[in-house]
């Protein structure tokens, strides 16, 4: 591996504010924002908009759209075309 060519790796706190959750991992993003961790230090905090504690599909919120319902809505709409 060649180097001085990759960014820094190092951890990095993602705080996700809709769902008050953040979590402590590593990445190569940075921030100029820092935040103190649980167990006392500090790290760089980033803010996302959407994470596993805010998502649909992990909290059990997601719509389940009717297939049958819209096919049927478009025939109705635009006709079916004549084979």
């Amino acid at each position: 591996m060649q180097h001085a060519i990759h960014p820094a790796y190092g951890p990095v706190v993602f705080r996700d504010k809709a769902a008050d959750f953040a979590f402590l991992t590593r990445s190569t993003l940075g921030s100029d924002r820092t935040v103190e961790w649980e167990d006392g230090r500090t790290y760089p905090v980033v803010d996302v908009e959407i994470s596993s504690a805010s998502h649909p599909f992990h909290t059990g919120t997601a719509r389940v759209l009717d297939a049958a319902g819209r096919v049927e809505r478009f025939e109705w709409r635009y006709g079916r075309e004549a084979a």
